[in-house]
């Protein structure tokens, strides 16, 4: 579990990126922080493996405050996955994927073989072992970027807006394959993004900033959807301009869910 208690995080005198946060993390699940430009949920993210630390207030992990831990030992112990996925553009996918495992000092061949199980696991032929970041495509970069944050088998995973700068295809199916590895792993994971439909599609928690790192909302998205907590809430996920509500009409025999524009926005099944 993770918990932020009255975190307050200012940039020089008068930036005030996050302002008192209370947050707690819940183990094993995946929790989203949504939010727009300066709702500071890069900020609160990177504070919990001290990229940045708070002003005031502390960041627990299980119970222990981070300031206790040494940043470095603490960060090889979190996996950390970016928008770019921040590649050694010189070193080959393998290497990259082993980076941390040759800081800390595991046995080559050990590494290796690790590092080719974490393709696997991602789902990146290993005959891509070889190659080097600039012959990948955008999707598949991202892949080595979760392989490489999960290396060291970490309980925390960060994820800042990772699939931001892949195509729409490329990123429904990075979503699918982040959802299953949550069903094989099952890691704290802390995703950020300023996008509602990949917050609901990936968090079983949904926490939806405004300016200042204040929490609107906090539920999961059936809950977000059910009763939003104020009309900031409603109208960043759509709910007043009736994109959330959503009727059934009939169209050659399938039934097909409409929002209030009679735009398709799936097929029913029996």
């Amino acid at each position: 579990m993770i918990e932020f208690r009255s975190v307050t995080k200012r940039f020089g005198e008068s930036t005030e990126a996050v302002s008192g946060l209370d947050l707690v993390i819940p183990a094993r699940h995946v929790t989203v922080l949504v939010g727009s430009s300066g709702s500071g949920k890069t900020t609160i993210l990177r504070m919990i493996n001290r990229m940045v630390d708070p002003t005031s207030g502390s960041v627990e992990i299980d119970g222990v405050d981070i300031r206790n831990r040494d940043p470095v030992q603490l960060r090889r112990g979190i996996g950390y996955v970016m928008q770019s996925a921040g590649l050694l553009p010189h070193r080959t996918v393998l290497d990259n994927v082993t980076t941390v495992l040759r800081l800390t000092k595991t046995p080559r061949a050990q590494a290796r073989e690790r590092g080719l199980q974490l393709m696997d696991t991602v789902g990146l032929d290993r005959a891509l072992a070889g190659r080097y970041p600039r012959q990948l495509s955008g999707g598949q970069q991202q892949r080595v970027g979760v392989a490489r944050a999960l290396a060291t088998d970490p309980n925390v995973l960060l994820m800042d807006e990772p699939f931001g700068a892949v195509d729409p295809i490329v990123r429904t199916e990075l979503q699918d394959e982040l959802l299953r590895l949550q069903r094989e792993l099952a890691k704290t994971i802390v995703f950020v993004t300023h996008d509602i439909e990949e917050a609901f599609r990936l968090g079983d928690s949904v926490v939806i900033l405004e300016q200042g790192g204040r929490i609107a909302q906090q539920g999961t998205p059936a809950e977000i959807f059910a009763a939003p907590a104020s009309e900031f809430v409603a109208s960043f996920i759509g709910a007043e301009r009736g994109r959330r509500r959503l009727r059934v009409i009939d169209r050659n025999g399938q039934r097909i869910a409409v929002d209030a524009d009679g735009r398709p926005a799936g097929v029913l099944e029996s």
